[in-house]
């Protein structure tokens, strides 16, 4: 969560700059601002609260040297202190000449900030953040900026990722990371620059690379040096290509980024898909030397970590990995898997599921398994990120740049990468015949066309959304593969419209939900007849109805005894059980879409929500 952006070179840096903090305004939106560094040893900073448009008005009408042509941004989630003017970053310390922008938490922050108070420094702000310009400050006192930024550093305890600007060398940035989400540098000629994300830089480059943890970056429009901020020692890069194209993540004619990505579901699922499946042989064919590990036959037990739409992922995933491979599976919350002491080893293969790969609870979750001998492999839409980079093995899901914070595509790509990996574990390990690998993946490879024609139902989908859009709460029911999609459908319905719903196995809501159903108590059920227990969820059904409820099903095309049972349907193709959550996932994210739209909502930037979360 927050986004920072900076821009050293030759040409104007505002423009630049509240371009790359509009492109990285899903990661948070409570207030964003400037520091702008001119060449006459000043450091103007700009913040406001709200949205970027009150940052970019207040620009309009600030006296800002068009010679300026370097500076740092940041926009915002809030974490110490109100979403206030003052508590938006960047901050300086007591005068203007150095400002920073930081990701992260600093933990010790009130005992460094007594210290300082007790030096005669004066605070404007409620934030941690604002302590590190205090520090530099001192520190700046007696070193140059280079210097002064890791002893700076290292009086801090916790997370962070900072950008840091100083009036004595305007045309030098400073970043560093130790845990505070990603900082992404750019390459250009005559110019270089800094993100969280490189959203913010395909317009500009797309030559990139990533910090790691406790380097210093030195960025000016000549180069950039990295440095190792234990030691001091230089450290060698490798600079990637980003595929993604600006245009990726534009809204293309859409009113809103998450039904663009619902819309580009068939072809991100595709683009998961090709290249790796071969339906003629039931293969999979994956990059890197650990898919063909000998580790891979002989591992125990698999762990699946992951959080919010990653999590519920990973229960699919579970549910495919136990069906096929006929092992052990675990799924854990990744916020919680560190603090109980896990049984985990180096019989263990731990999958992590990350569609930013930064985000910390996951991070620190890996870290913990790879700390007790597991082997990671990492299901991730961000190559490069930290997860990618910390796992022995990385499956891309190539689902391209989601902008909308409500995950759509990243969702139905992650199940397509559990379909991949289960299929190429399975035929390692030889627990499915080569027939029935070829007809699975024949089966696989039609889903994309078969997401189209669920996706094509927008009317009634629109339809059976202004019929449920003025209801409270909600309640959504599935069992087996459709429970995770019980769980993700309540998820986006409450993300995005601020609705109640919650998700149970349907064979829970006898043991204390079913106290709440009434006529004013809709109930989702995931009724579809190719799964086993198709007869129990209309049991369920009748059981709702019973109490007055109102039930909307999503069922198979053609099923007339569930719809008969139904007050309102929404319908996927027939397929098969364990390929059907790739599917009826579609018609509920649509539908928690349109009943967002019709109450007006913020639907890409959901209130309290940022997409990549790098703080516990």
């Amino acid at each position: 969560m927050c986004g920072i952006v900076g821009y050293t070179g030759f040409k104007p840096a505002t423009p630049i700059l509240l371009n790359g903090l509009v492109k990285l305004e899903y990661r948070g939106y409570d207030s964003a601002g400037l520091a702008l560094a001119a060449r006459n040893g000043s450091v103007q900073i700009i913040k406001k609260v709200g949205k970027i448009h009150n940052l970019i008005s207040t620009v309009k009408h600030s006296k800002i040297s068009p010679n300026v042509t370097s500076g740092i941004g940041h926009t915002r989630w809030a974490t110490h202190g109100q979403p206030t003017d003052i508590n938006a970053h960047p901050h300086s310390g007591c005068g203007n000449n150095v400002a920073v922008v930081h990701n992260g938490i600093i933990e010790n922050y009130q005992q460094l900030k007594d210290q300082l108070k007790a030096k005669g420094h004066r605070f404007k702000s409620q934030t941690d953040s604002e302590v590190l310009a205090h520090l530099l400050e001192d520190e700046l006192k007696k070193y140059p900026v280079e210097k002064a930024v890791p002893q700076a550093l290292a009086k801090i305890e916790g997370t962070y990722s900072v950008v840091i600007i100083d009036q004595s060398k305007p045309d030098t940035l400073i970043g560093a990371r130790s845990g505070g989400g990603a900082l992404v540098v750019g390459l250009g000629k005559g110019e270089n620059f800094l993100a969280s994300d490189v959203s913010a830089l395909l317009a500009y480059t797309r030559e990139v690379f990533y910090l790691e943890d406790h380097e210093m970056v030195i960025v000016t429009p000549q180069g950039v040096t990295v440095l190792n901020l234990s030691n001091g020692k230089t450290v060698k890069k490798q600079v990637a290509e980003i595929a993604w194209t600006a245009e990726q993540a534009e809204k293309g004619g859409y009113p809103h980024f998450m039904l663009k990505e619902i819309m580009e579901q068939p072809t991100a699922l595709q683009d998961t898909f090709t290249g790796r499946l071969d339906p003629s042989t039931g293969k999979v064919i994956l990059e890197g030397a650990f898919w063909s590990s000998p580790y891979l036959k002989q591992f125990k037990k698999i762990t699946l970590l992951g959080m919010g739409t990653s999590y519920y992922a990973a229960l699919v995933g579970k549910f495919l990995l136990e069906k096929y491979l006929r092992i052990q599976v675990e799924v854990d919350n990744a916020s919680e898997f560190r603090y109980r002491n896990p049984i985990v080893d180096k019989k263990t293969l731990v999958v992590v599921i990350s569609q930013s790969g930064e985000t910390v609870d996951t991070l620190t979750a890996l870290r913990e398994a790879k700390s007790k001998g597991a082997k990671i492999i990492a299901i991730c839409n961000v190559m490069g990120s930290s997860v990618t980079r910390e796992s022995e093995a990385v499956l891309l899901t190539r689902a391209g740049p989601e902008i909308g914070v409500a995950s759509t595509k990243a969702f139905t790509t992650q199940l397509g990468a559990f379909w991949l990996l289960t299929l190429h574990l399975a035929g390692v390990r030889r627990a499915m015949k080569p027939a029935e690998l070829r007809k699975k993946s024949h089966e696989l490879a039609k889903v994309p066309l078969q997401m189209e024609s669920v996706l094509k139902q927008t009317k009634a989908i629109e339809k059976v959304a202004k019929e449920y859009s003025t209801y409270f709460n909600f309640l959504y029911l599935g069992r087996g593969f459709q429970y995770p999609i019980a769980l993700e459908g309540a998820l986006k319905l409450k993300e995005i419209s601020y609705i109640h719903a919650e998700g149970y196995p349907g064979g829970e809501m006898k043991h204390g939900p079913i106290a709440l159903i009434d006529s004013k108590m809709p109930v989702v059920a995931i009724a579809l007849k190719s799964s086993s227990t198709y007869e129990k969820m209309l049991n369920n059904i009748e059981e709702v109805k019973a109490r007055k409820g109102k039930i909307l099903a999503v069922i198979e095309k053609g099923d007339k005894e569930a719809r008969r049972k139904a007050n309102s349907v929404l319908e996927i193709p027939a397929v098969a059980e364990d390929i059907s959550p790739m599917l009826s996932v579609l018609p509920l994210q649509l539908m928690a879409y349109e009943i967002a739209k019709l109450k007006r909502r913020e639907i890409d930037q959901p209130r309290n929500l940022a997409k990549s979360v790098t703080v516990e």
